[in-house]
This record gives structure tokens, C-alpha cells and sequence, in this order.
């Protein structure tokens, strides 16, 4: 490999900023030019940003299908590639890929300026139930409450007045946009210095996007709602960390190549998580593109995408030699609710 495994991803990120700045730069300055904002209305706003056309097409399917008109979507096309056509119902506009607390901050800020809740959802987070509505209506009623979060992050924790507190994370969240744009002007930047305890793994160290403005309001005394974890996948389902494996894909140009990159690492590698967790990505890709094709009717070519029949092969290969707290179940459950859900 030109690239040992460990050296590709980064660079991959940055490649594919410049490479899509070519379908995404005009498109970009002309929204700043503009910077247009949902009318007023009562409806929450919802928000999401894309980098794989066909998982758009699942997660648009399943928010018309189970939210249908109660939200007005927004999707930022960050790959340049999507046909706003095929998504009726939704705003889509092409956007460089900054980070996602730029993307999300500018939604939130201007967007959605003229709505009392916006809400964030990863593309490969799915909703499965138009209960979620309800729920964030319901909750984001309460008194003081600042979000509503469908899945926090588990592997560490604010200690915050002798109280343990999950944090809220940015994979699907509902913020009372008076409390957190007009009121505290908070933003869901990163930051370093996160010395909060941890449950597992290593030590935090920064703050993801959304933690430290957490952190901020829970401190404050707001209220941050999180679905329980036994009632999470009545709301939605879904995969994480989808990005690595979608960087591979449009570097790669065969299936072979792809599981090349996996093999080449040694095996003590699969304890870490780069490889278990881009691994578990490029199983999800494969339920994304079966998913598209069971909602279009068409095959979306993703050329370098392994067959399931290879990457079950690889799978039961890596699985003999992982810890065992290391599992590829959750992708499978994840996919069959899915499946279901659509």
C-alpha cells in the first residue's frame, strides 16, 4: 500500500474539502450573499448535511415518511452531488464541508432564526416513528429545557453538583432556540480542556461539537432532555462515524483495494478503534446502498464497496482476533430496524 492505514484518513478529509470546493464554492457564496431563512412558523426545523448521496436518500425517505409535513427539512449537499428533485419537500443547498459545528451554528443563527426549535440529525441517524415529533414538542415545553437528545455520547460523563449527566451529543438534538441562540448566544464549536470523567476508553481531552455548550447550560441549570436509552430505537435507528468509510469509498476504485487497506493493518490494530470503527461504517454503506435501491428501484454504483459476501468473509476473519466487548452486532440490528423502518 502507498499508504499505510493509519496514515490515509486524514489526508483523505482534506482532500475531499478541495476536491468538492469545485461543486460546492459558487453555491456557498451565494447563500452568504443571501443567507435566506425559513419563514415563520411553528414547525420545528430540521437540519441535516450530507457527504453520500444514497444514504441522503434513506434518511430523506424515512423523515417524509414518519415526520411527513409536522417539520421543514434543510440538508447542506456537501459532496455537490445531490438533486434537490429527488428530495420534494426539503431546502437543499450546496455548502463547502466545514465542520459540523459551523454548519449547524449557521442553521441554527440564521436558518432557523424565525422558529422556536431546531433540530440537528445526523444523515445516517434514521427516524422510525413520528412519535419524535411529539416527543421533542412535549419535552421542549417543559420549563427550562434547553434540548432533547435521541442519542448521547456513553463513554464519559459531566459531574456536574454531585450529579452525573450524559452529554447530549450532536447525533440527533432539539434545541429551545430561545435558550440557546438568544438568550446564552451559545455555539456548538469544539474546544479543548474536557477533564471530565470517563467510563471507558481514554480520557476525553476536548469537547465534540455541542459538549461544551452542554456542559454550559446543564451548569446553568437548564434542562437536558435525553430519551432513555430502552426507548432510543422507538424514535430512530442508525449507524456512527459513517465519514471514514465514505472516504475510503471515493478514494478506492475496487472492492479489492478497500479490503487491501484492512489487511494491511496488523492485527493488534482491531482493538483500536479506527479500524473496528470504519469497518463497522463500510457494513452500514452496504445496508445504505441495499436500503436505496429497495426505496428507488436502482443500484447506486459505489465501485470500491465490497459485496456483502466479502465483507461478511473479512468480518468473521477480524471477529476471531478482536477483545471481546468489540462487536459488529449493533450494525446488524441497526440495518434490520432499518429494513423495517422503510
Amino acid at each position: 500500500m502507498a499508504n499505510p492505514y493509519h496514515a490515509l484518513l486524514p489526508r483523505l478529509f482534506k482532500g475531499f474539502s478541495i476536491a468538492t470546493a469545485r461543486r460546492t464554492l459558487l453555491p456557498t457564496l451565494g447563500y452568504y450573499l443571501r443567507r435566506p431563512q425559513l419563514p415563520p412558523s411553528e414547525k420545528p426545523a430540521l437540519f441535516t448535511m450530507n457527504i453520500l448521496p444514497p444514504m441522503m436518500t434513506v434518511w430523506h425517505h424515512c423523515a417524509r415518511k414518519y415526520l411527513g409535513d409536522r417539520v421543514d427539512i434543510v440538508i447542506f449537499d456537501c459532496s455537490g452531488e445531490l438533486n434537490p428533485k429527488d428530495f420534494p419537500g426539503a431546502r437543499v443547498q450546496k455548502f463547502l464541508n466545514f465542520y459540523a459545528a459551523t454548519k449547524s451554528d449557521e442553521f441554527l443563527y440564521r436558518i432557523a432564526r424565525n422558529r422556536r426549535i431546531g433540530w440537528l440529525c445526523d444523515d445516517d441517524i434514521f427516524f422510525v416513528s413520528g412519535k419524535a415529533v411529539d416527543l421533542v414538542e412535549r419535552e421542549l415545553a417543559v420549563p427550562k429545557t434547553a434540548s432533547v437528545s435521541f442519542r448521547p455520547r456513553t463513554w464519559w460523563h459531566f459531574r456536574i453538583g454531585g450529579e452525573h449527566h450524559w452529554p447530549s451529543s450532536s447525533y440527533c438534538i432539539a434545541y429551545n432556540r430561545g435558550i440557546f441562540c438568544d438568550w446564552e448566544k451559545l455555539s456548538l464549536a469544539p474546544a479543548d480542556g474536557n477533564a471530565n470523567p470517563f467510563d471507558s476508553g481514554k480520557a476525553p481531552g476536548r469537547y465534540d461539537t455541542g459538549d461544551k455548550a452542554n456542559e454550559i447550560l446543564l451548569k446553568k441549570g437548564y434542562r437536558c432532555f435525553i430519551v432513555p436509552k430502552e426507548q432510543e430505537t422507538d424514535y430512530i435507528t442508525g449507524f456512527s462515524g459513517m465519514s471514514g468509510a465514505v472516504m475510503l469509498l471515493r478514494y478506492f476504485k475496487k472492492p479489492d483495494e478497500t479490503l487491501d487497506w484492512f489487511r494491511s493493518a496488523p492485527d493488534k490494530a482491531w482493538s483500536g478503534n479506527i479500524l473496528f470503527g470504519t469497518f463497522s461504517a463500510l457494513l452500514a454503506a452496504r445496508t445504505i446502498q441495499e436500503c436505496h435501491k429497495v426505496i428507488t428501484g436502482k443500484d447506486y454504483p459505489l465501485p470500491s464497496l465490497p459485496s456483502r459476501m466479502e465483507l461478511e468473509k473479512l468480518r468473521k476473519e477480524k471477529e476471531r482476533i478482536m477483545p471481546e466487548y468489540r462487536s459488529f452486532g449493533w450494525i446488524d440490528e441497526a440495518g434490520e430496524r432499518l429494513h423495517k423502518a422503510l
